[in-house]
C-alpha cells in the first residue's frame, strides 16, 4: 500500500491540483497544521483523508506523519509539487521492490516561472519515498530535515515539478530565514565567523553556482541567482559574527 502525505499550512493556492497529481495513490493524506483558508475544504473535496496536528518544526511534522498511516511506503509531496505520469508508473515500479528503503526523488524547480536546471537547482534530489517502518526523522534537524533509513537508498529517474519561488521577494524572505537558521545550525557546531568570511564566502558561493554548477547557461535569470545565494552567505556569516559578539 502506497500513501501520498501532503503537509500544509494554507495552501490552498496549491492544494487542490496537488491532489489532482496523485490520484493513482492508495491513500492521500492531508497533514495540516490547523490551516485558516481553504484548506481543508479541498482536501476533502478531493478525497484525501484530513488530519491536524500542531507544528513544531518540519522534522517532527514529517515525522508525526508517518505515524498517521499505517501504509508500507509513504511518498511525501509538497503542496507546491506535482507529480507526472512518468514518475507515478516509476514509484509503483519501485515499491514492489521491497530492497530499498528509501528513493530520492530529483525535482524540476520553476523560480520565478523558469525551469531552472542549473546553479545548483537540479536534479535537486530530496528523499521522499519511504518504506515507513525503516524511516525516521531526525529530531535535531527542524529545518532542511534528515531521514534515517535502515537499509539502502536508491535514486529515481522521473522528477517532480516544483514550482518554486514565484517572485524575488518571496525568495529574498525565505532565503533570510534559511540564512538564520543555518547561522544558529554553524554556532551550535562551534563554527566561528571571521571578518574575512563576509567576503570570501558570499564570492566563493557565487563562483559554485555560476561556474562549477554552470548558472551561467540560464543567462541573466542564472546570473540573478548565483548573485542572491552569493549574498546569502554574506546573510549566513553576518548572523554568525553577530551571534558570537
Amino acid at each position: 500500500m502506497l500513501s501520498c502525505i501532503v503537509l500544509t499550512l494554507n495552501e490552498q493556492k496549491h492544494l487542490g491540483d496537488c491532489l489532482a497529481s496523485l490520484k493513482w495513490a492508495d491513500e492521500v493524506i492531508v497533514f495540516d497544521s490547523f490551516s485558516t483558508d481553504n484548506t481543508e475544504a479541498i482536501a476533502r473535496e478531493h478525497g484525501a483523508k484530513f488530519i491536524q496536528h500542531k507544528f513544531e518544526n518540519y522534522g517532527a511534522q514529517r515525522d508525526a506523519a508517518l505515524k498517521a498511516t499505517q501504509a508500507d511506503w509513504v511518498f511525501f509531496v509538497d503542496a507546491d509539487e506535482r507529480a507526472t505520469p512518468e514518475l507515478e508508473k516509476e514509484v509503483r515500479a519501485v515499491t514492489a521492490s521491497p530492497d530499498v528503503a528509501g528513493w530520492w526523488v530529483p525535482r524540476h524547480n520553476y523560480i520565478f516561472g523558469k525551469l531552472t536546471l542549473h546553479a545548483g537547482w537540479y536534479p535537486d534530489y530530496q528523499l521522499r519515498l519511504l518504506k515507513r517502518d525503516r524511516a525516521q526523522y531526525d529530531p535535531t534537524r527542524p529545518v532542511h530535515e534528515l531521514v534515517k533509513l535502515e537499509g539502502t537508498e536508491g535514486f529515481l529517474l522521473y522528477s517532480l515539478i516544483h514550482l518554486n519561488y514565484e517572485t524575488v521577494d518571496e525568495f529574498i524572505q525565505k532565503q533570510n530565514y534559511y540564512a538564520r537558521y543555518d547561522a544558529e545550525r554553524l554556532r551550535l557546531e562551534g563554527k566561528r565567523a571571521k571578518l574575512q568570511n563576509l567576503i570570501t564566502r558570499p564570492i566563493q558561493e557565487f563562483i559554485r553556482r555560476f561556474i562549477t554548477y554552470q548558472g551561467w547557461r540560464d543567462g541573466l535569470h542564472g546570473l540573478r541567482l548565483s548573485l542572491l545565494m552569493g549574498y546569502f552567505q554574506f546573510v549566513v556569516y553576518r548572523s554568525l559574527y553577530e551571534k558570537q559578539k
